[in-house]
């Protein structure tokens, strides 16, 4: 059996049959032919809190949503949109501005919009039309005032503005894969684990989108800045892009892998749970000149590895 020394490299005696054992046993575990079988014949899992994910042996498919360990959605929930609202009534969000009522007004939980034609009226005077919701007490159908209604003519909110682009497009969580893979056998203390998550605009960008009011656009752009890595035991790797998927003919076969991955592998035996969340940057500019940025994450479902003491027989 190896021990380990000092950082991350493995301790063994010299000798020139254990190194040849070594490199093939890598060679030969990380063989990842075929295709993937369901969760249920190996044990793969959704992260907490996530119920409906499709989760595969190396590949957990698409959970449901973000919140699971290691992260969630961060600033509102993308792609479900619902930004902070601005128009509530009795508790309830209410769109701020509809094309057919007009202007909510906060204060008696009515919509207006100036009457049409306008009715004879004293000077300074104008006649609104009021729509009432969810059992407001204010004014019913033409009402005559001396100064707009609160909210009257507001400008749409470009942020809100950005975040309904937003839920016109699916930011998609990540599929992981992990080399060795649980439907192949086990790995082994020490030798390299390869990491990577499907690619693709959906699952990491960059999407675009817009949304359109009252002479108000809105254009955002989304992508992934980075991806988050979770192995177990409170280790986490950092990687830019999806990764290189593991190929036993590749030209990295039995090596590292050359962009996301363990290189030296775990340093003990066990079953880790393994998980990755992408870390989104949606940026958003309206054609008023504002802009801003909304984040956001999605979270993979579970892929357990198993990972075996190598066993050394020495003559």
């Amino acid at each position: 059996m190896l021990t380990w020394g000092g950082g991350s490299v493995p301790a063994h005696r010299a000798g020139t049959p254990r190194r040849r054992w070594f490199v093939a046993g890598l060679a030969v575990l990380l063989t990842l032919t075929g295709t993937p079988a369901r969760a249920a014949d190996t044990g793969g899992s959704c992260p907490p809190d996530q119920t409906n994910c499709d989760v595969w042996d190396d590949d957990p498919g698409v959970p449901g949503g973000g919140g699971g360990p290691g992260g969630g959605d961060d600033g509102g929930g993308g792609g479900n949109g619902g930004g902070t609202a601005k128009c509530q009534w009795n508790g309830q969000v209410v769109k701020c501005y509809d094309d057919v009522m007009g202007w909510f007004n906060n204060s008696d939980g009515c919509y207006y919009k100036l009457t049409e034609p306008q009715l004879p009226a004293p000077d300074g005077k104008q006649w609104y039309t009021a729509s009432c919701v969810g059992g407001a007490t204010g004014q019913q159908g033409n009402v005559l005032l001396d100064a707009p209604p609160g909210g009257f003519g507001t400008p749409p909110d470009p942020e809100e503005l950005a975040r309904r682009a937003l839920a016109s497009i699916s930011l998609l969580p990540p599929r992981a894969a992990v080399a060795p893979r649980r439907s192949k056998g086990p790995g082994l203390v020490g030798l390299p684990v390869w990491m990577w998550a499907s690619p693709g605009a959906s699952y990491f960008g960059p999407l675009s989108a817009s949304a359109s009011e009252r002479g108000l656009t809105v254009s955002i752009t989304a992508k992934v800045g980075r991806i988050v890595w979770h192995m177990g035991d409170g280790l986490d790797v950092e990687c830019h892009g999806p990764g290189t998927p593991y190929s036993s003919s590749g030209s990295h076969a039995g090596a590292p892998s050359p962009d996301c991955g363990l290189p030296n592998g775990y340093p003990k035996a066990g079953t880790y749970r393994v998980y990755a969340t992408t870390f989104w940057t949606v940026e958003w500019s309206s054609s008023g000149g504002e802009s801003g940025q909304i984040d956001q994450s999605r979270v993979s479902g579970v892929v357990p590895v198993q990972i075996n003491e190598l066993q050394v027989v020495t003559r």
